[in-house]
Order: C-alpha cells, then sequence, then structure tokens
C-alpha cells in the first residue's frame, strides 16, 4: 500500500508549482544558474498530460529506474564533463513503502545516472519561460539529437511521510547524511515551498551547508 490516489495527486499537483529549483536553496541566481554553467529544473512532476519526465537508474540497467515524486537536477560541470546534482522528494503512505523508497537512494546507489528525455530536453523550461530546457541548462552547444544521460554527483532526498510514520521515525531512528524528512502536511498546503521552515531545510541541502561560514540564507 502507498499514499492514497487523491493524496498522491495533491502532492503531485502542489509540487508543480514550486520553482525550477529547490525553494530555499541560496547557489543560484534570480535565473535558477548555477554559476558560469548549468542550473538547477524541475524534472518531476512534470505537466500531468506528458510522459516524458527524466528518470534516475543504475548504469546498465533498462528495468531498475526510479520516478521520484519531486525531482530537481543540478547540472553542472562541462560539456566534456557534466554531471547532475540531484534534490527528490518522496511521499510515502505506509512504513513499507517508505522502506522501499529509501533502498533506492542508500549509499551504495550513488553510481546513479539520470536520463533526460529528447522531448523533455526539446521542452521549454516553463509555461513562464519558453527557453529550450537543454539550452537552460548551459552544458550543450547545439539542440540534442538523442536523450541525455548524466552521471549523479550528489544526492538530497526530502522523505514526506504520515504524521504517525513521521513522530515514530523521528523519536526513533537516526537519518543518513542525504536524508530530510518532514510530514506529508508540510508539502499540501497551497503556498507549502513559500513556508519558512521547509526553505530553512531544504536550504540545510546544499552541499555549502558542511562548511563553516555558511549561512543557510534562503533565496526566492
Amino acid at each position: 500500500m502507498t499514499v492514497p490516489a487523491s493524496m498522491d495527486s495533491i502532492i503531485r499537483d502542489r509540487l508543480r508549482t514550486w520553482p525550477q529549483h529547490p525553494p530555499g536553496l541560496p547557489d543560484h541566481d534570480e535565473n535558477g544558474r548555477r554559476g558560469t554553467s548549468g542550473a538547477w529544473l524541475r524534472a518531476r512532476p512534470g505537466v500531468a498530460a506528458e510522459a516524458d519526465d527524466p528518470i534516475l537508474k543504475l548504469p546498465g540497467s533498462n528495468r531498475l529506474r526510479t520516478m521520484p515524486d519531486g525531482l530537481w537536477l543540478g547540472f553542472g560541470g562541462t560539456a566534456r564533463d557534466p554531471y547532475v546534482d540531484i534534490f527528490a522528494i518522496e511521499a510515502c503512505g505506509t512504513f513499507a513503502n517508505f522502506l522501499d523508497k529509501r533502498s533506492r537512494f542508500a549509499p551504495s546507489m550513488h553510481s546513479m545516472l539520470a536520463v533526460c528525455p529528447l522531448r523533455w530536453l526539446l521542452g521549454p523550461t516553463s509555461s513562464f519561460n519558453p527557453t529550450p530546457r537543454w539550452r537552460h541548462i548551459g552544458l550543450l552547444t547545439a539542440p540534442p539529437e538523442a536523450p541525455l544521460t548524466l552521471p549523479v554527483r550528489d544526492i538530497r532526498v526530502m522523505y514526506a511521510l504520515l504524521p504517525r510514520l513521521y513522530e515514530g521515525f523521528a523519536t526513533s531512528q537516526v537519518p543518513h547524511a542525504h536524508e530530510f524528512f518532514v510530514p506529508v502536511t508540510a508539502l499540501i498546503g497551497p503556498e507549502s515551498w513559500q513556508q519558512p521552515n521547509l526553505r530553512a531545510l531544504i536550504a540545510r541541502t546544499s552541499p555549502r551547508a558542511n562548511f563553516w561560514g555558511y549561512t543557510g540564507a534562503t533565496a526566492a
């Protein structure tokens, strides 16, 4: 059993209103760019009527694919040595569902790949920005002619748990370094991503948070 269909639908609808970068992360400018090359883009959930959203998979695997409820790709590197950082959100309705999703992001899985379908790359950055995604990420010099598969450099996952499951886990378990937890109610408000507490938690997913002097500034 997973999150009820109605709840799952609500969560996906809410995540579609989130910006193109994980809210609260400071390492981007007003356009979502990450320095001189690369950018954050929301990969999942995409437009409800489309099915060409990026997926995560293991090298050499054509079957074992991971499709998080929410997925942001932080493109970086160069055209010769590209990579992505990922910020994922997984909503879990039961403990078994949580264990299954958690296992997909276990530290041993850090050889993960992100696969960006061709149609997704050629599509507009957002409903407000007609710039093709391939141009926005800043790594390609010409329109792609095939899907883009990139190695995942860094993983951060936020698990949204039903209140009783959240309370039980928070009082008895120790998360891994890449894991963050919220009650599912934090995601389903009409302006969930604008909540200061949620933005502050997501800000802590930045690799900069591991260094002395990090201020945790939360950008829009």
